[in-house]
């Protein structure tokens, strides 16, 4: 058997053990769901954003509250930022590939809405433009970071920073997070499945 396999997943239970631990954690987590509920039940949007991988991840957590998680109940106001490509590459032509998140966000979110930016390192510069634009907006920012949150940690209402420095580490407990997330939000608004 190739070593690097039993590595990896022993890595990843680790990280996974340390957010177990932290009851700290685990009621920001808590609270993250409860300010999704909130926004939602008033009528606002959760917007989600992301590079890369966590932009796989991000438009992965819009569709389970968009479309269903672990039963059939009505839609939730969500979406990932970056799914428009017309609009990502004229944007990104036009003012700059940081403003990608930010120009839309002003377009399509009010006050009282939530943004989740997803960020292994916690500095994705667009991201924190987007975050500059939410607090002018007073939109709630909940972040999904790394071990030291970044740049973000200082724009967050919620952190939820990974205690890993590893990204996949980091990513294979941000969609943990994210699932965790969904099916609070589902249970709580909808009842139990």
């Amino acid at each position: 058997m190739n070593n690097r396999i039993f590595q990896s997943i022993e890595e990843s239970i680790a990280v996974k053990r340390a957010l177990l631990a932290d009851t700290a954690f685990m009621e920001r987590v808590d609270a993250a769901a409860q300010t999704i509920i909130k926004s939602l039940q008033n009528g606002g949007k959760v917007h989600f954003c992301g590079n890369g991988g966590s932009a796989a991840d991000a438009q992965h957590l819009a569709a389970e509250l968009s479309g269903r998680f672990y039963f059939d109940r009505p839609p939730l106001n969500a979406e990932a930022l970056h799914c428009n490509t017309s609009y990502l590459t004229a944007v990104g032509n036009d003012y700059g590939y940081d403003y990608i998140f930010s120009r839309l966000l002003r377009g399509t979110a009010k006050r009282g809405d939530v943004l989740v930016g997803i960020s292994t390192s916690g500095n994705s510069k667009n991201i924190v433009k987007a975050y500059e634009t939410a607090k002018e907006m007073g939109i709630v920012i909940i972040s999904l970071t790394g071990e030291t949150g970044g740049v973000m940690k200082d724009f967050s209402d919620i952190l939820l920073n990974v205690p890993s420095t590893d990204t996949p580490r980091i990513q294979e407990s941000h969609i943990m997070i994210g699932h965790i997330i969904c099916e609070l939000v589902e249970t709580d608004m909808f009842g139990k499945k």
